[in-house]
């Protein structure tokens, strides 16, 4: 206990770091506009109070696969402006796409959206639910302009569902979860495949000219920051398709990885070199257009890397998909001329649920008392290095995962069915239940070989039938010490918390695929299919066969 406590303590300190890079030091690629950005001055205007607001999120990047976490994959791009700004080092999401992008957009937990199962398929009639005011609507209220660039992948069955109809003025990019980078097509089975890149509502037919996703969104970033008055607030997420599968990138970004056996690592590698190298020329046409200065640059990974498909979460445990640190906890910094304390690190707890009350406050927007969020306002924790808001986070409440075999309410004191997979956070405990998903720790050297290699990979052999896990998450991050069967008395105390969450839930929205959802009914393209006006002349016809049923039983009476 007392060893917790001083690493508790430790925890409350900003660690400060040092790292410089010269902005000019790479030129080229991914999405550079011509002209040397470096020289020129930001446009003129005093800058107002609502900052510009940018939110990059990436797509599978593993925790340790950037450079300040001792990656050996290049990142100066990431390194830099994390050093200059705030590190958040006990920063969480959730271990897949849509959950992780439908938090970020609500400020609420799966539980309280309907999504807490999996993600969304293509195939499902199914979207973030209509009734959740998102982040760019709450914006929008106060002034901002909002333009979305890259991957959705929060429904679109409904024409209700897509971006430009939930507060973005505009949206180019994907509507699914993954696809090929080049040509934009997706198959989600055999024979149920189609195009996936919009503009606004429309298929982009006309930006089909074989650019690779990243640079091609970059381009697109470019000409959203050139076209707009630098003079009125602006907020713009960038959701990358890099680095989910499939692994490709454009040839010149495998220079420096050559010496990578591992196929899927040296891809990866490179999708990643090509994502830095975005992010920088994301950040030049920042301050070649004027709005650098008084702007909020946030990066976040959506979850945790895929060993499988080239990610590094080491020394974490687990992957993508899991509830262990590996799936959830994340790449994050906040870099910001606006920030009190750059240069710094943050080790105070926060979720990606936060960013949705901090952006709003920080743009001097309002949030009705009504909304109940799970979010916290975290922009004194980060930019003053103040204690965070947030004692816990709820990972999840999946109640139609997989079942644990040997789970059961006695398991778990009478208070929890242990059989469920959750997991939840308080303070510095962190309870696992159910079944949590792939726990092997994946050092560097599993990579070594060509092919995929599990001999390096560490394990641990638990007794058959264990079902729930206790971890002090400060004291050993990596998961290595189960101390449920020492502190009975806090697994109990955590269950309760669980079980309190569970009295919120609402039911889960997963629904069996629509046959009409199939691109060859809608021009070879994904994207919306569910009719509005054909629901109701379903539900006529069935009013009107009702109606002749009724008066045939009439007449047989009579």
């Amino acid at each position: 206990r007392m060893v917790a406590a001083v690493l508790a303590g430790l925890s409350l300190l900003s660690l400060l770091t040092c790292g410089y890079l010269a902005w000019g030091s790479r030129r080229g690629g991914a999405g550079e506009t011509p002209g040397n950005l470096l020289g020129e001055e930001p446009a003129a205007g005093a800058p107002r109070s609502q900052p510009h607001i940018i939110f990059i999120l990436a797509d599978d990047q593993g925790f340790r696969d950037v450079g300040y976490h001792g990656s050996e994959i290049r990142t100066p791009t990431l390194d830099k402006l994390a050093a200059e700004g705030v590190k958040l080092e006990n920063y969480y999401v959730q271990p897949m796409c849509t959950p992780s992008r439908s938090q970020l957009i609500t400020g609420k937990y799966q539980i309280h959206t309907g999504l807490q199962h999996s993600i969304i398929r293509p195939t499902q009639p199914n979207c973030l639910p209509l009734d959740n005011a998102t982040l760019p609507q709450k914006l929008k209220e106060v002034g901002y302009s909002t333009h979305m660039v890259g991957k959705w992948h929060l429904g679109f069955y409904r024409r209700e569902c897509m971006p430009t109809q939930r507060g973005f003025d505009s949206f180019f990019g994907s509507l699914l979860g993954s696809g090929d980078y080049y040509t934009h097509f997706k198959c989600d089975s055999p024979g149920i495949c189609g195009y996936d890149l919009y503009e606004n509502d429309n298929a982009a037919w006309d930006h089909d000219n074989g650019i690779y996703s990243t640079q091609m969104y970059t381009q697109k970033v470019q000409q959203i920051l050139a076209s707009h008055n630098p003079g009125k607030p602006i907020f713009l997420y960038i959701a990358y398709q890099a680095v989910h599968s499939p692994l490709q990138a454009p040839g010149r970004y495998f220079e420096h990885y050559r010496s990578i056996n591992n196929i899927n690592r040296r891809r990866y590698a490179a999708m990643l070199a090509c994502l830095d190298e975005a992010i920088n020329n994301v950040t030049l046409a920042l301050r070649r257009y004027g709005y650098y200065e008084n702007s909020i640059i946030i990066y976040s990974s959506d979850n945790g890397g895929q060993p499988m498909a080239g990610g590094s979460n080491w020394p974490l445990r687990g992957s993508k998909g899991t509830y262990w640190e590996g799936g959830i906890r994340a790449v994050g910094f906040v870099h910001s001329p606006l920030l009190k304390n750059k240069g710094s690190v943050c080790k105070e707890l926060v979720h990606i649920t936060d960013w949705f009350p901090t952006l709003i406050t920080l743009a001097e927007g309002r949030i009705d008392e009504d909304i109940q969020l799970d979010g916290y306002d975290v922009w004194e924790t980060i930019s003053e290095g103040r204690r965070s808001p947030r004692v816990d986070i709820l990972h999840n409440i999946d109640p139609i995962y997989t079942k644990a075999k040997n789970g059961s309410w006695a398991a778990g004191y009478g208070i929890w069915n242990t059989a469920i997979q959750s997991a939840i956070r308080v303070n510095h405990w962190k309870l696992l239940t159910g079944n949590p998903g792939y726990s092997d720790w994946v050092p560097p050297q599993a990579f070594s070989n060509a092919g995929p290699n599990r001999w390096h990979n560490e394990r641990v052999s638990w007794s058959a039938g264990k079902t729930v896990w206790l971890f002090n998450i400060t004291a050993d991050p990596y998961e290595r010490v189960d101390l449920s069967s020492r502190h009975p008395e806090v697994v109990k105390q955590l269950l309760r918390r669980l079980s309190q969450f569970n009295k919120t839930a609402v039911p889960v929205r997963y629904p069996p695929k629509d046959p009409r959802s199939n691109p060859k009914l809608n021009g070879g393209v994904w994207g919306p299919w569910f009719k509005e006006d054909e629901k109701k002349k379903k539900s006529d016809k069935s009013k009107g066969a009702n109606k002749q049923k009724k008066s045939k039983n009439k007449k047989k009476a009579n």
